[in-house]
């Protein structure tokens, strides 16, 4: 994960109040400080399409529902409902809502299954299930589990959940404290509740599991703590662990075995989750999975990317520090890792390789390719053989300057040594800054025009890296690295991009990074948030903005669609600013917390002009 945490330490104490609450910051230059986000909300001309493109896997049930977080298992974040379109978007109207009655990052989706919406909140991660076929929407239950307080103070970057999964009856999802629980649908009744993380070393779950073959596939976050990162199976039926694997350390921790077949021969070797790190650093190295995941039946691979290594200070862990930063494909079944693929090695910049990884089907060179593409925190797109990680295409998708291009005979980027960090050394003007060109906010791809619709970041950072000392349990750091707008003026956009050849075909800008997720429709709409509260529908080939509506905090979920009992179509959004864009570096969002115990934010400081805290959910229909 990626944070900056000055006063983390100073205020941990207070951490009930507000863990992570602020931001080691200096004044920066505030790009769009001044504007009115509806007026400074433009989209570039430009229209394309990709013939041929087609998702990997199928919608997860029938259409008109969202049973698990992407939708499917090719992370496609794609909907067949075509109800609303370019010319009737416009028409869009609130149907009805619902207040979650939890503050801070309400990050991830809702999703539906029959007649029933499942909602997940932040911590302390009360989940919901509302009945679509009544008026009101009325609860069947809520549940509000067990989950230790001391988690909120063990979270890098607010309390935030990315979601649940429905499989065979049961919702599951992880709790903040380090547990993954599962929910009889029905009823609402704990089925099982099963401890995965030691909440005492700094290991919180944040992200959302998928099912797998009646498996339950979960993560680790903490890598600002000086965790170890893993990636586990539990039986979906028992709660009982299935396997573990560590993604840095020794072989067989690692589970790299003869089924490890990867790409480059640099990525070869024994022990070099290991080997690729000074001492038994490792043990302490960071390589989170806080992220999402996808699956390939075909391949039965599960794909996942890790987090940064720590610490911050590149000096204090020479080499490659394999596997963070990568992408790994593992056997379904086993755990064990098929390929790999580092996408920065030796990160020093905090460029965790967390974010999605969409299965596509793609015309590459006359040649219809089965690919994955990822849009990485280093601000490279990636476009790779999903069967051997090998890296087909890699072209910037933001402004970056840390990089000049990825070397394919090898897929390692080429480093800008003037970008690169050193202990007690303040390098300036880097870009991406550690919010990376995307973070954790998902794409979505449209086999319709073949194009990829990404939420994007434009800021840049300052990193000044020094000594840290690990301490369990306690931010394991090592830099500071405040932020500020990138060039051109605007600090988001949302982008629609061909990964058949690495170009942007159009975007609309937006005055703040657009930290939520992103919907494509069968119907040629794509919709997404803003930081800033709005949420919008764009034409999916020509970017222009259709509709938008100012919902009640900012935008950092992302939406889903389904049908509704009476047979429309209905969009649902969170509206609840938060996360690490929202609660580290936002200027006074949040008017429940005593001002002298936390740092205003400077990187995005007159944000709380537009939106405060908030949690609630949003649904509109035609």
């Amino acid at each position: 994960m990626s944070r900056v945490l000055r006063a983390y330490q100073a205020i941990l104490p207070l951490a009930a109040l507000v863990a992570c609450s602020s931001g080691e910051k200096t004044a920066a230059t505030d790009s769009a400080s001044s504007s009115d986000p509806q007026a400074t909300s433009s989209a570039a001309t430009g229209t394309a399409s990709v013939s041929g493109a087609q998702i990997a896997v199928t919608h997860a049930g029938p259409p008109g529902e969202w049973q698990m977080p992407a939708g499917d298992y090719a992370s496609s974040r794609y909907s067949q409902l075509a109800s609303i379109t370019p010319q009737n978007a416009a028409n869009l109207k609130v149907a009805w809502a619902f207040s979650t009655g939890v503050l801070r990052g309400h990050e991830g989706q809702p999703l539906v299954v029959g007649n029933t919406m499942y909602v997940v909140t932040p911590y302390p991660n009360v989940s919901y299930a509302i009945d679509l076929a009544q008026t009101g929407q009325p609860l069947k239950w809520k549940f509000r589990p067990q989950n230790d307080q001391q988690a909120i103070g063990r979270a890098c970057c607010d309390v935030v959940n990315r979601g649940a999964a429905y499989a065979d009856g049961k919702i599951f999802y992880n709790l903040l404290d380090g547990h993954t629980v599962a929910i009889d649908a029905a009823t609402g009744n704990q089925v099982w509740r099963t401890k995965m993380g030691d909440l005492s070393r700094g290991e919180t779950i944040t992200m959302a599991p998928i099912v797998v073959k009646g498996k339950v596939i979960v993560g680790s976050s903490g890598g600002e703590m000086g965790v170890r990162g893993w990636i586990a199976a539990l039986d979906a039926a028992t709660g009982k662990e299935v396997w573990r694997a560590y993604n840095i350390g020794p072989d067989k921790d690692v589970k790299v075995g003869p089924k490890f077949k990867t790409f480059y021969a640099h990525d070869r070797g024994k022990d070099l989750g290991a080997t690729t790190w000074p001492g038994d650093t490792w043990k302490t190295g960071g390589g989170a999975v806080w992220g999402w995941l996808s699956y390939d039946p075909a391949l039965n691979l599960i794909y996942h990317g890790t987090s940064n290594p720590g610490p911050w200070n590149e000096n204090q862990r020479t080499g490659d520090n394999k596997w963070t930063a990568s992408i790994l494909a593992r056997d379904a079944d086993t755990g064990e890792i098929v390929w790999a693929l580092q996408v920065t090695p030796h990160d020093m910049w905090d460029y965790d390789a967390v974010n999605e990884n969409i299965l596509v089907d793609l015309p590459i060179k006359g040649q219809t390719r089965k690919v994955l593409v990822h849009f990485d925190r280093n601000g490279f797109a990636y476009t790779v053989d999903r069967a051997t990680g090998e890296v087909l295409l890699a072209e910037p998708f933001v402004p970056m300057n840390w990089s000049t291009g990825i070397d394919l005979a090898t897929g390692r980027p080429k480093v800008v040594e003037t970008k690169k960090t050193a202990q007690d050394k303040n390098v300036k003007d880097i870009c991406p800054s550690l919010e990376g060109g995307k973070n954790q906010q998902p794409a979505a791809f449209s086999p319709q025009t073949g194009l990829f619709y990404v939420p994007t970041n434009n800021l840049c950072m300052d990193f000044q890296a020094r000594a840290v000392t690990y301490i369990a349990g306690t931010p394991f750091i090592g830099g500071n690295a405040p932020e500020k707008g990138g060039p051109g003026g605007y600090r988001g956009e949302f982008i629609a991009w061909d990964a058949t050849t690495g170009k942007k075909i159009w975007g609309i800008k937006e005055p703040y990074p657009v930290w939520g997720g992103a919907l494509a429709t069968a119907g040629g709409v794509v919709f997404y948030g803003t930081l800033d509260g709005w949420f919008k529908a764009a034409d999916a080939r020509s970017g222009k903005v259709l509709w938008q509506f100012k919902v009640g905090s900012g935008v950092v979920g992302n939406p889903v669609t389904y049908t509704g009992p009476d047979g429309k179509q209905y969009v649902a959004i969170y509206a609840g600013i938060g996360g690490d864009m929202g609660l580290l570096i936002a200027g006074d969002v949040a008017a429940n917390l005593p001002f002298d115990v936390r740092e205003r934010g400077t990187t995005l400081p007159d944000i709380a002009k537009w939106t405060s805290w908030g949690g609630e959910l949003f649904v509109f229909s035609l």
